[in-house]
């Protein structure tokens, strides 16, 4: 039984919408057009009638490969292999074909949807648009719907190795939902919008709350500072979601002392947390908002930590929410004591995600319906989670241990700088140090920098090397690809 929801799983909730509301938006795509919770009804269940005449058998995989301008036609695809009874594996069509292509055939799909225009790899039996095969009855289709069935698999970033699938079970998706209009998410709101990239858990999650929540979804083909401000002061929108990359470009462009924002009520930020300077600074820039940090993974939703943002804890996450839990492991494997640091592990509310086809991997990711996070953290005396780093990121200089996350937010409390990012490098003695890579919004040299840092952190944690930069390297995600900035960084590299 999934909480909130009666049992419906996300096909049916569509559904129930689309009975209630048939002609009122559910996704808003700007500059492009509106999705109606009718049509996205009527459509996916062509989809999935001509599916099933195509010879899709239950559990087997569907590529949906979408650029963002095409959100519409992915939830209808999303949606119409759910009902089929297959699992939908969405995937941005501005992934390199390299990337794409391991993906379709690391899941075995049976066929690809895609977008107008895009050429998928030629993986799996055939390929088409959404429109080549919504020309059957769009009579209701459910087949095979179980709550303990996968639903969807979602390909990681890949930032340390090559992406892998997360697959989340009907149950997983739909936690939370409810078909009650009194009891749907962000009453506040006419609309909320998100810029996240389709194939993303962000972008998967903000698909599923255009079906769990009151306002419709709004959206935009490309994030730039200007455009994100300018449907927010055009639409009054009333929630904001965000990742800490957009998060600092809105700042940096300085959006605020340009456009209205003052209709935005809630701003969320989720995939990593909010250094304390930018949370600040999203403040100041929307001065009627609650801000809030999410904390989760691809793995681990829809377990997460929830913050809204306070000045007297501005580096925490946050504590668990919507019958999540948290736990700290320390080295010797068992809980660790209150400001103890050690592994950070969440457990999910319900069934699990894990990865697909990798048993390994996922025994050592997930156990005992608690997830590995891959972070380092701990726990206050009330429970608020603070991270220290990311395990793979921790720098062991000599004796000490640096946090990066560290680093970077006492950077960012530089006036000068816009963006940051720490990554270690090989030393002859220490083994690594730090090294930083900075991009500034005005003129700062390296010796008012460091000086600037000597008052904010130990000797050990200044950065060895600083490399100022016009960009950081970042995937379509917005996440800065650490061995690219190793490259830059290391003491070899000119």
């Amino acid at each position: 039984m999934v909480k909130g929801n009666a049992g419906l799983l996300v096909p049916d909730l569509l559904a129930r919408r689309a009975q209630e509301q048939p002609e009122s938006p559910a996704l808003v795509v700007a500059e492009v057009g509106t999705l109606t919770f009718g049509a996205w009804d009527r459509r996916s269940n062509a989809v999935a009638r001509t599916l099933i005449d195509r010879g899709l058998a239950s559990g087997r995989r569907v590529g949906l490969v979408f650029d963002e301008r095409d959100w519409i036609d992915l939830a209808v695809a999303w949606c119409g292999v759910m009902r089929a009874g297959g699992v939908a594996v969405p995937l941005s069509a501005r992934l390199a074909p390299a990337e794409l292509r391991h993906a379709l055939t690391d899941c075995s799909v049976s066929a690809v949807l895609h977008g107008p225009g895009i050429d998928p790899p030629h993986v799996g039996d055939w390929r088409g648009t959404p429109a080549d095969l919504e020309q059957a009855d769009d009579g209701p289709v459910r087949r095979d719907l179980e709550p303990g069935g996968l639903a969807q698999i979602i390909y990681t970033s890949g930032t340390t190795g090559k992406a892998k699938g997360v697959g989340a079970t009907h149950a997983n998706l739909a936690y939370g939902l409810s078909a009650d209009p009194k009891r749907r998410s962000l009453l506040h709101s006419r609309h909320f919008l998100h810029a996240f990239p389709i194939g993303s858990n962000a972008g998967q999650t903000m698909l599923v709350n255009s079906l769990g929540a009151r306002p419709a979804a709004l959206t935009m083909p490309r994030f730039t500072p200007a455009r994100f401000a300018r449907l927010i002061e055009s639409y009054r929108v009333g929630t904001v979601f965000v990742v800490p990359a957009m998060a600092i470009e809105l700042l940096n462009a300085r959006v605020h002392e340009r456009h209205d924002l003052s209709s935005v009520r809630l701003l969320g930020s989720t995939a990593a947390s909010l250094p304390p300077a930018v949370a600040a600074g999203m403040a100041k820039a929307f001065p009627k908002a609650t801000i809030v940090n999410y904390y989760t993974s691809t793995e681990a939703a829809p377990a997460q930590t929830v913050m809204i943002v306070d000045p007297t804890r501005p580096a925490s996450v946050g504590r668990p929410h919507s019958g999540g839990d948290l736990k700290i492991v320390g080295p010797d494997g068992r809980p660790a004591k209150t400001g103890e640091t050690g592994e950070v592990w969440l457990r999910s509310p319900v069934g699990t995600r894990s990865y697909y086809r990798d048993r390994g991997l996922s025994e050592t990711v997930f156990r005992d319906g608690w997830v590995r996070m891959g972070d380092v953290g701990y726990l206050d005396a009330d429970g608020y989670l603070y991270l220290v780093d990311r395990e793979s990121d921790v720098i062991k200089s000599g004796a000490h241990k640096v946090s990066t996350l560290q680093v970077e937010a006492a950077l960012y409390e530089h006036p000068s700088v816009a963006e940051a990012a720490v990554v270690g490098v090989p030393h002859p003695v220490l083994g690594r140090v730090t090294a930083a890579a900075v991009v500034t919004r005005s003129p700062v040299s390296a010796a008012d920098l460091r000086t600037f840092l000597m008052d904010r952190l130990a000797r050990h944690e200044l950065p060895s090397r600083l490399l100022f930069v016009p960009e950081l390297p970042k995937n379509h995600l917005g996440k800065v690809v650490k061995s690219r900035l190793l490259d830059l960084l290391r003491p070899d590299a000119t």
